[in-house]
């Protein structure tokens, strides 16, 4: 048994938080997209969401725990790679496929993972930073970001910006929720297998999903 601050130094303990941030970052991934949804049913259903999002106090508690997940992923990804490549500082000079081991997914994580991270912060600033419109719902006043978000998706290179960072979610949540059970311990040869294809259409849904959502919205002006 590790005493924490070893564990914390350890790579099993830096995999273990990566794989525990990445798994609250998912749930948020999928609630997100699941209330994004409502857009389909109207601009009043997706703002009056928007609105209870927003009204509630424990937002700021929430807003503050999903950053420091954030933060802390970078920071143990970018931490991780770099020790990677210390412990194998020459590559080999020829990479055989076996069936196992790296895949595209998994060669790809840094560069989705930056990917990810610009779209982050233009996210915030264009969406929860961006342009304030106001609506009324039920006698309610309240942003109107159906406005918003139909208004930002009328560009057509935002739109493709949006299904590009989108397809790279896909792909890093893919391998990401796979290699999440693995560092947790969750690796038998019996449910290994179902673990990829779950996290294979995890990975689908979530790039369909989103991308979908800003098509829809480029239709709509």
């Amino acid at each position: 048994m590790l005493s924490m601050p070893k564990y914390l130094t350890a790579s099993i303990g830096k995999k273990q938080i990566m794989a525990l941030t990445g798994f609250g970052l998912v749930g948020f991934t999928l609630a997100h997209l699941l209330g994004n949804f409502l857009m389909f049913l109207g601009p009043d259903a997706f703002n009056m969401y928007g609105h209870k999002l927003t009204s509630n106090p424990l937002i700021y508690v929430a807003e503050a725990g999903l950053l420091g997940m954030f933060l802390a992923h970078i920071f143990l990804a970018a931490f991780l790679t770099l020790e990677n490549k210390s412990a194998r500082p020459v590559k080999y000079e020829m990479k055989v496929r076996t069936g196992r081991g790296e895949t595209f997914a998994s060669a790809t994580m840094p560069y989705t993972g930056m990917i990810l991270l610009v779209f982050v912060i233009l996210h915030l600033i264009n969406f929860k930073y961006g342009a304030h419109y106001e609506t009324t719902v039920d006698d309610i006043v309240m942003r109107d970001l159906y406005k918003l978000v139909v208004e930002y998706f009328a560009n057509i290179y935002y739109v493709v910006w949006y299904v590009i960072a989108m397809i790279a979610l896909g792909i890093h949540t893919s391998h990401g929720v796979h290699s999440m059970f693995q560092s947790l311990g969750f690796n038998h040869p019996k449910y290994t297998p179902h673990l990829k294809t779950i996290a294979l259409l995890y990975g689908l849904f979530v790039a369909v999903g989103f991308s979908s959502l800003a098509i829809f919205c480029y239709f709509q002006n």
